[in-house]
């Protein structure tokens, strides 16, 4: 083996930096903005992938000024340097980096429901122009419309005009739709860019690699091989100071038909023929249009009650501020789905996603099938236990593979090993939120990552009839610090399958 292959890969080629443009962001002041946006511009700076002539107009409802928001973001991003429970956690903040985004910084006080508010926007953007709406969704049509009607996304000039939308994209089929038909009615549809964090994640972005570039798994992705695969978010922490938006929301509108399903698209996709963004976002249209709708027999739904987690006593959901005392809210859910393609013929997909869960892991999970003929079947000492192929996604990035071998010793029985690697033992990790690979590929028109109008309405279609038959239903408790409810390991124990255990792999 060349020494080469085993050490850290090289840098790739220089990365051009992204064309000049100005970023506005409506939310100005808000925690998506300070929490999450500009640490990632800061590393994009840090990265020298922006250009010089890139700036940064905020606006908000607030009272505040160019000085004062400067201010108020550079206090925050020293923050950060002492907190290291945020996602962004460095140990000092570089003042050239920094001092790039916060000399392009320029506050507006606006209200977003006032078109003069957009009227003096327009005098002061001029060529390139991303908008960001880090704003709850219920701004997100008005903006839109303002936008519109302030000429704001007419594109000339050869200058491109866009907008960076977040989730939730709609509560439902029918809000999505409407939702779609209201912004496409201000612009063309490649300016929107509906944005997932989930896909800023360099372990998601590689799963088309891992997938489609290596000759020992293309073959065998298919229903004659694997036997069922298992997608994973579950989170440690609860609903904390989230309980006003959780209440109408719960863990089926805030994490399935978004974060969920586009693993799903990733991990389950047909192959796309070139990497071009279209073709690829086709492929994963047509997985989600190939969801058979989700039988309420095929779901579950639970709420976290007291507990205790790692080590310390929580409280239960109903008991967190803002939230009703007998809510039927969910915190967890966990689905069988069916995917109508011949790739995936009677391959169940098993989808969970819960708050105050053991352990912190997104995952996918899948599962080969054990060989139909094998010698070592006929000694009863040998059990073959199927390989399993773990890609780890957060906290940590990496793979492992669960498989068979024999133990040391005269007899022929069988043992079970496990291989793995993690990313940063191979590549030069970059510091990362999630939303530099997001924020960099709008600003240069690469839609890859970022969802269509079509896919969207699909995933709200394949979870309907859930939002229809939960409307009052019960929900089932498991203690906080658990694997989850009961019902949720009955749900495949019925197939005679079960959830692996979270945090192991």
């Amino acid at each position: 083996m060349d020494k080469n292959d085993t050490g850290p890969t090289p840098a790739p080629a220089t990365v051009d930096p992204a064309p000049p443009c100005t970023l506005v962001i409506f939310g100005a002041s808000g925690d998506l903005t300070k929490r999450l946006l500009m640490p990632a511009l800061y590393n994009l700076a840090a990265g020298k992938l922006l250009s010089d002539g890139f700036t940064i107009i905020g606006v908000d409802h607030n009272d505040n000024d160019d000085a004062g928001w400067r201010r108020d973001l550079t206090e925050t991003m020293q923050s950060f340097t002492q907190d290291h429970t945020s996602e962004f956690h460095p140990d000092h903040i570089d003042e050239t980096a920094w001092g790039f985004i916060r000399d392009r910084l320029g506050f507006r006080k606006g209200d977003f429901s006032d078109s003069a508010t957009f009227r003096d926007l327009a005098g002061a953007l001029d060529g390139n122009v991303v908008f960001y709406l880090a704003v709850s969704a219920r701004f997100f049509g008005p903006i839109v419309e303002q936008l519109g009607t302030a000429g704001l996304l007419k594109q000339a000039d050869g200058a491109y005009r866009r907008v960076v939308i977040e989730k939730p994209f709609g509560s439902d089929l029918a809000s999505a739709k409407a939702l779609n038909a209201r912004i496409l009615a201000q612009g063309d549809e490649t300016q929107f860019f509906r944005i997932d964090h989930f896909l800023g994640k360099e372990t998601v972005q590689s799963i088309l690699a891992i997938r489609f570039a290596n000759g020992m798994l293309e073959p065998v992705w298919r229903a004659e091989y694997i036997d069922n695969i298992a997608i994973t978010a579950a989170e440690t922490i609860g609903v904390e100071a989230r309980g006003a938006f959780y209440e109408p929301t719960g863990a089926l509108r805030d994490m399935v038909p978004n974060h969920l399903f586009q693993l799903l698209c990733m991990v389950g996709m047909e192959m796309p023929e070139t990497l071009e963004a279209e073709e690829i976002r086709d492929r994963k249209a047509d997985l989600v249009k190939a969801i058979r709708p989700i039988p309420p027999g095929d779901a579950v739904r639970g709420q976290y009650a007291a507990g205790t987690e790692q080590g310390r006593a929580v409280i239960a959901y109903r008991d967190e501020p803002n939230v009703a005392r007998d809510s039927r809210t969910e915190t967890y859910v966990g689905l069988k789905l069916t995917i109508d393609t011949p790739r995936w013929q009677g391959v169940p997909f098993y989808l969970r996603t819960g708050k105050r869960m053991t352990d912190r892991v997104t995952e996918i999970a899948v599962t080969f099938k054990v060989p139909a003929r094998s010698p070592f079947q006929a000694n009863q000492e040998s059990e073959i236990a199927p390989d399993i192929l773990r890609l780890r996604i957060d906290p940590e990035q990496g793979m492992s593979v669960a498989m068979n071998v024999k133990r040391p010793g005269p007899q022929t029985h069988l043992g079970r090993v496990t291989a793995t690697f993690d990313y940063g033992d191979f590549f030069r990790e970059t510091p990362s939120v999630g939303y530099e690979t997001l924020l960099y590929d709008c600003m240069t028109g690469d839609a890859t990552l970022f969802q269509r109008a079509d896919s969207i309405e699909a995933a709200w279609a394949a979870v309907e009839p859930l939002l229809q038959a939960w409307r009052d239903a019960p929900v089932e408790f498991y203690s906080a610090g658990s694997d989850g409810p009961a019902e949720a390991e009955a749900l495949l124990a019925r197939d005679g399958r079960a959830w692996l255990p979270l945090g192991e792999g």
